[in-house]
């Protein structure tokens, strides 16, 4: 079997790390131990963007925020889903991912960052996201692996209930939060209801060929 080689490695702002690794022609993005990413799959990130744009339904210039930008699944899904006056918004923390994105990931992107709807910043998302009402039509967050966490406390301020009620009031009417898990979280769930958002679970494959292990996407509208 061919080795895992490191290729770069980073720190995230405000605590945790990140390594880019490459095996042949895989790529995985990693914190510790656990994979947040891998080339060879990417289906259900996907799907966090085809939902969500299914959910907004046929608006001329949707405004778009993503959270997260990894291996550019969710974007370049989004992309092919949305109309040519859409405006999408990527936020992500670490500045070595928009540069890994750029460089050895490039081939995942496919032109995706040269699209003119898009637009990349090296900021935190709940900071984008922002307290201006009916700012964002869809908000899709793919951070730290889901609501439970693994490399910052300050996610829990993301997806803690104050959070999510002025989440909840950025969007416009008929507006939908997205959000991807490694898994079920029951808890979140309850604090998405309590911040007065109306919830549907999908349980989605991780692979796109609709094989692998099974991931979670929330509609909260």
């Amino acid at each position: 079997m061919i080795p895992w080689e490191q290729l770069a490695a980073a720190q995230i702002p405000g605590g945790g790390g990140l390594r880019l690794m490459r095996r042949g022609a895989e790529l995985s993005i990693m914190s510790g131990a656990t994979e947040l990413m891998n080339s060879r799959l990417g289906g259900s990130e996907e799907a966090l963007a085809t939902l969500a744009c299914a959910a907004i339904g046929a608006r001329p210039a949707p405004k778009i925020l993503i959270g997260g930008l990894g291996m550019g699944f969710t974007l370049r899904a989004a992309l092919a889903a949305l109309a040519p006056q859409a405006e999408v918004v990527v936020a992500e923390l670490a500045p070595a991912v928009v540069a890994w994105a750029r460089g050895p990931l490039a081939e995942l992107f496919a032109g995706s960052l040269e699209d003119p709807r898009v637009r990349v910043l090296e900021a935190d998302v709940a900071e984008v996201i922002g307290h201006k009402p009916a700012a964002w039509d869809a908000i899709l967050l793919d951070v730290d692996n889901g609501p439970g966490g693994l490399n910052r406390q300050a996610n829990d301020l993301l997806y803690g209930e104050a959070a999510l009620a002025t989440t909840r009031q950025t969007l416009s009417t008929g507006g939908v939060l997205a959000v991807w898990s490694a898994a079920p979280d029951a808890p979140f769930v309850a604090r998405l209801r309590r911040s007065g958002f109306a919830v549907a679970e999908k349980r989605v494959r991780a692979r796109r060929d609709g094989r692998g292990a099974h991931h979670i996407v929330w509609l909260a509208s």
